[in-house]
């Protein structure tokens, strides 16, 4: 092996480098990297997208144009651990976009990936040592669609 790294490689029927724009444009720390386009005789018409490379956060990613055969669903997600209301607000709002809210802090953006966009507090609140404060802040989660930090304490205090 060469190198320890793992890339996530994203299946998208003809909408990668779009998609790859729309994530590039949430991220604060992200870039676009290399395209590669089909050859002539290959699956895709010649010239058009086959792979963008991107980079999320320092995370590396690959969409990839490879068709109608397969599609997301939510046993694979992201996770965006945000240290406040502010960025849960901002992801959830961005990525929600032409999406569908899911519940517990999950959703599914408008090319089908799931995301879960988790407040920093949130195992603290509902893996804290006291059970009976843990139940409330969990149960008060399990209500939610998109997760309120303030109301998860409120719960975990009351």
């Amino acid at each position: 092996m060469t190198t320890a790294e793992l890339t996530t490689c994203l299946w998208f029927d003809g909408q990668a480098e779009e998609a790859a724009n729309h994530y590039v444009s949430i991220f604060k720390r992200s870039r676009l990297g290399a395209v590669s386009r089909f050859a002539e005789g290959a699956p895709g018409a010649a010239g058009s997208v086959m792979a963008v490379e991107f980079e999320l956060n320092g995370q590396k990613f690959v969409a990839l144009n490879g068709g109608p055969q397969f599609t997301f669903n939510e046993s694979i997600s992201f996770q965006i651990h945000c240290a406040d209301q502010d960025e849960v607000d901002y992801y959830w709002s961005r990525l929600c976009e032409g999406g569908q809210e899911g519940p517990c802090g999950w959703l599914t953006d408008r090319y089908g990936v799931s995301w879960q966009v988790i407040p920093a507090a949130l195992s603290e609140l509902i893996g804290g040592p006291d059970p009976a404060k843990a139940k409330r802040a969990t149960e008060a989660m399990l209500s939610m669609k998109k997760l309120d930090i303030a109301a998860l304490w409120k719960a975990y205090e009351d």
